[in-house]
């Protein structure tokens, strides 16, 4: 009989008990495989995992029945309720075999080669293909009979040299170019892939969890948990498996993500004691017993019956971190597999099988996040480009086609010889690929490629700045920001609580009094009410280093009392020892609505004493008595009260102190008070004394405020502070200056002022508010959540505000969802502000915020970059492909060359631009704005200027460079020519002026210096040397694959000479002003349609919505072809699937579910702005008039 001798005596009394049934297998061998896998506890996890499925009544009963009482289930599972588990590794690694591990296996991650079969689903890929493959074919076939002299002019100069041969390069080469493409691509998604595998498994060691083990109290991660540990459970935890309560205060649980009921759940050892993992811990605290984890869980088995290694997209990366989204998540997933997965469901929930539809319901029915701006911008964008494209392809075939079968059948006179079919089809495959080739040129290729690379590299890089970004897309968001709604406690301040002032004994002493000027009585009540009324999990530990600041554990207000009773030289931990935690009879934990915690002890003699400590205000008129400096208690009534405002709590106040009053109250034995009548329970108090307690301003906030003021944007803060306080910390921080107009409000006169007289909420009278309060004091999480919604929802401005929002408890859940990007603290807040935040402060720190807003903004300018050099290749790609064909019957630019432009040097490109590191300069900009076009009209300008110049280069070396570099001219060759030096200087100087025009990239709102801060990214540097050195090769040694002929130096260097013409050129750009450019806003409407984003008309806030009309009118187009949807709609995959970690970016298996997609995207969420903006009026000045201070 193997039991572990640590375990104490109890454990070793409690094997003699059992039934012989019930002992595992053969006692020795463990079995992991479930059904009986009991190994030598006295319970298997099929026991457990029916237990756990019981609720209320039905679980108490099985309980009773099967072990007696909670005690019994604990001895069989060998655990202790005071002691928990020993701790001892090897009693750990029995219990995970026997039980399970607390991990949910995540999905298997896509291989290598299925990342590369969908990178091959592209549609213009596989068009490539196809005509790659026919052009190998044409060139291997030979038409029957030598002659083919018949067929015209057509086949001539095509034996020469044996070129026949060799007709098979291009075919070959297009589809090795392919094969680098489809690498590349699969490369980028896998790396993107293991990044946010990385970051996941961050998120979720991150994850702790308190339990007792030999007694001490210890926090491990959530991964380390094993049936058995005695976990403690607190307000706002996030319940990582299950279990059964064995000690609870209070305790009210959140089920909504398993029974999809948003009432709270009271939870009590006596009534219902079944803890569920994944639900939410909103108000209370207690004790568990653990007794399932990982699969063998609630949410566990969800995701087994779901299938959690099969499933779809969907779950990928939500699984140990997201439970509650996870589940609904899965839960569509499995009624769109099959109806009979949600009838097997049903044990697991509480109610009947209609309430999973309801929920299904009430879950398809809530609007998605709206989409993000940058999203909007470049779906608009994407969409016009590929319209523009594939006309311009369509016309260069047709006009190609067209020109062939006049020149040859019509001029020429000739009929059509079955024999030289095969001839005039290799024609017109080399027109189908030079069309193809537009089309592939014309589309941006890398955009979502940067849009990836950008937001992958900054999310990286954020982490080291502290922020742990868990929504992709709200990195880029935080670059608009305009408004932050910040907490005060832990994020403007620095979350250490210290008692400066206290008035004791009708005396305010304005340092921590001696303890002998204070009455033994008084003091001895002083210290019981601290050490027994706060929660037993704050303690204060001594420093880490010599010298050091005492550790603060837990509820830091608590901590900062518990550091008043040491400085009264007595020690809280001795009383606590006394009365330990079962002994306390009643609590009232502290909640926003009560904003006070109170607690009921038994005395020996059968009466009892109530010790309450709360927000000074708010217990003063609860108090009827105060203690005098005897120490006896006399009357004080509300004249009294209000002095002790005026005299002790406002002066406090004014120094920016937290003022925290602690009273008591004795309660008779005979009748027992009625516990759950609160109101009658907790008034006619006694106040013992009332503390200020500091919370010092972080040294590095004011520094952080001032740049976001210069930044454009509006810190406002909220918080639940008296409004003094909360007015003296604004000022420290720079907040608010003497002098300006700004508006302190509480959090009733707020509601006051908003709502109308039958107590609803209007628009227009927050409107009249917001943009001038700069503090809400005393809020309550709804008037957070209010003010958030109202700022985001308000028209008085043009341009819509983009709000962050940071908050650390379970109740600024909302606020956090409402906000367009919400931060968690990642030391102080609960695991449920996790939860509902796009990014988690892994240091609590204001300025790291700044930081995210640099990022966002850098995010912003990186696309912007690349877009600006995309486009100008685009431009000048597409019109010379199209005039050239047209003109020439050939593209001057081969479809090899063009992939390799376009592809190669797009990919590339897109990486350097895309990881230029921030600069502070970004913070001196405003905010960018949801509807500035993405495209500005310094870029235009760019654009423009910069396709000019290269096009006047392109078509004088297309049309006189024969003469000018005294070679052979390349235009009008016949099929399968060599490659001309003509055609190659074309291509060379393409590329090189590329390369430069990089550079000029590098900079986007007209800067003259483009090399400014070149060398701190090495990555930019290495792209562009190691682009040209390929470019050399390309050129020397391509060949006929690359339709290259090898140049000499002296025309290498005119080459070099053009492409650093670039350079200068953009120097000449630089120097006209943008105003000077009219014609500038008509260029964006008319002259290219990639330049459509830089219309700035008074439709601006229907942009997103025009794009999504068009999206409709376009799907029966794309519908058809070789629309390059798949790639364009990729960049918006991007962003709604890393919405949550979702892994890397899929395309689609076919243009129908793309279609599907593009449908669900093109509902507007939103409600459509109105475009009368104009005639709402404008916000009228301080309204009520109230004095500002």
């Amino acid at each position: 009989m193997s039991t572990t001798a640590t375990m104490g005596e109890m454990a070793n009394s409690a094997v003699e008990f059992y039934p012989k049934g019930t002992r595992g297998g053969g006692g020795g061998t463990v079995r992991a495989e479930g059904s009986n896998a009991g190994g030598d506890f006295g319970v298997t996890v099929m026991d457990l995992r029916e237990l756990m499925e019981l609720r209320g009544t039905d679980a108490l009963q099985k309980i009773q029945e099967s072990y007696g009482d909670t005690e019994g289930l604990c001895q069989r599972v060998h655990s202790s309720t005071t002691e928990g588990l020993s701790g001892d590794p090897a009693d750990l690694e029995r219990r995970c075999q026997a039980f399970g591990q607390n991990f949910i296996p995540p999905k298997q991650a896509k291989t290598f080669l299925e990342l590369v079969w969908e990178a091959l689903q592209d549609v213009t890929l596989i068009i490539l293909e196809i005509a790659a493959i026919i052009s190998l074919g044409l060139s291997f076939y030979h038409p029957p009979g030598g002659d083919t002299a018949a067929c015209g002019d057509v086949a001539s100069g095509a034996e020469d040299e044996g070129e026949a041969e060799a007709g098979w390069i291009e075919g070959a080469a297009i589809l090795l170019s392919v094969v680098c493409v489809v690498l590349v691509t699969a490369f980028n998604d896998w790396s993107k892939e293991k990044q946010f595998r990385g970051l996941q498994s961050r998120i979720e060691q991150e994850q702790k969890f308190t339990v007792v083990r030999k007694g001490n109290v210890i926090q491990i991660p959530v991964a380390d948990m094993v049936v058995g540990d005695m976990a403690q459970v607190k307000y706002g935890d996030l319940l990582p498996a299950d279990g059964i309560l064995v000690q609870a205060n209070d305790l009210k649980i959140d089920e909504s993500s398993l029974t999809g009921e948003s009432d709270h759940v009271r939870k009590c050892v006596d009534k219902d004691p079944m803890l569920l993992s994944g639900t939410h811990v909103m108000e209370g605290s207690g004790r568990m017993l653990v007794t399932a984890v990982g699969v063998n869980s609630q949410t566990g088995i969800i995701f087994t019956l779901l299938g959690a290694g099969e499933i779809e997209e969907e779950g990928k990366e939500k699984k140990g971190k997201q439970p509650d989204g996870a589940v609904e998540n899965n839960q569509n997933k499995a009624k769109k597999q099959d109806g009979g997965v949600a009838m097997e469901m049903q044990p697991l929930k509480s109610a009947e099988g209609g309430e999973v539809e309801d929920r299904e319901k009430k879950k398809t029915s809530v609007p998605k996040k709206e989409k993000s701006v940058l999203q909007g911008k470049l779906t608009k964008l994407a969409v016009q480009i590929g319209k523009a494209g594939l006309v311009m392809s369509a016309i260069t075939v047709i006009i190609l086609v067209l020109y062939f079968v006049i020149e040859t059948f019509v001029v020429g006179g000739r009929a059509w010889m079955a024999e030289c079919t095969p001839v005039y089809i290799q024609y017109f495959v080399k027109f189908f690929i030079i069309g193809v080739t537009v089309l592939v040129v014309a589309v941006p290729e890398g955009l979502p490629l940067a849009v990836t690379i950008s937001l992958a590299y900054s999310v990286k890089k954020m982490m080291k700045d502290n922020n742990l970004v868990r929504h992709l897309d709200a990195c880029e968001t935080m670059g608009n920001a305009t408004a932050i709604c910040s907490d005060k406690t832990g994020t403007l301040t620095t979350n250490r609580m210290t008692v400066v002032q206290c008035y004791l004994g009708d005396t305010h002493h304005r340092a921590v009094p001696d303890p002998g000027q204070v009455s033994p009585r008084t003091l001895d009540l002083l210290v019981n009410a601290i050490a027994i009324n706060s929660a037993y999990t704050s303690k204060i530990l001594p420093p880490d280093v010599e010298g050091g600041l005492a550790k603060q554990v837990g509820n830091k207000t608590e901590c900062g009392l518990l550091g008043f009773v040491l400085d009264l030289q007595r020690d809280y931990a001795a009383v606590r020892e006394q009365i330990p935690e079962e002994r306390l009879y009643k609590v009232y934990t502290f909640n926003s609505t009560r904003k006070s915690m109170s607690t009921v002890l038994k005395l020996p003699d059968g009466s009892f004493r109530l010790y309450s400590k709360g927000a000074s205000e708010i217990m003063l008129k609860k108090c009827s008595f105060v203690q005098d400096a005897s120490g006896e208690a006399r009357g004080f009534r509300p004249r009294d009260r209000d002095d002790m405002v005026k005299q002790v709590i406002e002066p406090m106040a004014c120094e920016g102190l937290r003022t925290i009053c602690i009273a008591f109250r004795d309660l008779p034995a005979n009748p027992e008070p009625d516990w759950e009548n609160e109101a009658e329970i907790v008034t006619e108090l006694t106040c013992i004394t009332v503390v200020g307690i500091e919370d010092p301003v972080r040294p590095e906030v004011p520094d952080a405020i001032r740049k976001c003021q210069r930044a454009g944007i509006t810190v406002r803060m909220v918080t639940g502070d008296n409004i003094n306080t909360a007015r003296a910390i604004a000022a420290k921080c720079g907040i608010i200056h003497p002098g300006d107009d700004f508006i302190c409000l509480e959090g009733k006169d707020f509601n006051r002022r908003i709502r109308n007289e039958k107590g609803e909420i209007e628009q227009e009278r927050i409107d009249k508010i917001w943009p001038k309060l700069r503090v809400l004091a005393r809020s309550s999480p709804t008037d957070k959540h209010t003010l958030v919604k109202g700022i985001i929802d308000s028209t008085v401005l043009e341009q819509r505000q983009v709000v962050a929002v940071t908050g650390d408890g379970t109740n600024d859940g909302p606020a956090l969802k409402k906000a367009d990007v919400g931060f968690a603290m990642g030391i102080a807040g609960t695991d449920v502000a996790k939860e509902a935040s796009d990014i988690i402060l892994t240091d609590d720190n204001f300025s790291s915020i700044v930081k995210a807003v640099m990022w966002g903004r850098n995010v912003y300018d990186s696309i912007s970059k690349f877009l600006q050099f995309q486009l100008t290749v685009n431009v000048v790609a597409v019109i010379v492909a199209f005039t050239g064909a047209c003109i020439t019957q050939d593209s001057p630019l081969k479809a090899v060359q063009m992939l390799w432009v376009n592809l190669i040097m797009d990919t590339f490109a897109s990486l350097a631009l895309a990881t230029e590191p921030p600069t502070e300069a970004l913070l001196l900009r405003k905010p960018y704005g949801r509807n500035n076009p993405l495209i500005s009209l310094t870029m235009m300008k760019n654009i423009l200027g910069h396709g000019v110049y290269q096009l006047v280069i392109i078509f004088t070396l297309l049309f006189i460079g024969e003469r000018i570099f005294n070679i052979d001219s390349g235009r009008n060759a016949p099929l399968h020519s060599p490659p001309s030096e003509h055609y190659t200087i074309i291509f060379n100087t393409f590329v090189l002026m590329q390369l430069f025009n990089e550079i000029n990239a590098r900079k986007i709102h007209g800067e003259r210096n483009v090399f400014d801060g070149i060398f701190a990214n090495p990555i930019f540097c290495t792209i562009v040397l190691g682009t040209f050195a390929v470019q050399i090769v390309i050129v020397q040694w391509g060949g006929k694959p690359f339709s290259c002929a090898p140049l000499n130096v002296e025309q290498w260097l005119w080459c070099l000479f053009v492409g650093v013409g670039e350079l200068l050129w953009g120097q000449v750009i630089a120097t006209v002003p943008t105003e000077r450019l009219p014609c500038l806003k008509e260029a964006g409407l008319g002259l290219e349609p990639e330049g459509e984003e830089g219309e700035e008309l008074a439709e601006d806030e229907e942009e997103i919505d025009c794009a999504e009309r068009e999206l409709r009118r376009g799907q029966i187009l794309w519908f058809r072809g070789l629309n390059r949807i798949q790639t364009q709609m990729e960049v918006v995959s991007t962003f709604k699937r890393s919405g949550s970690f979702q892994g890397a970016v899929r395309r689609r298996s076919s243009v129908l579910s793309q279609l599907h997609d593009v449908n669900t995207i093109s509902t507007p969420s939103h409600v459509a702005l109105s475009t009368a903006t104009a005639n709402t009026s404008p916000a009228p000045g301080n309204a009520s008039g109230e004095s500002v201070p």
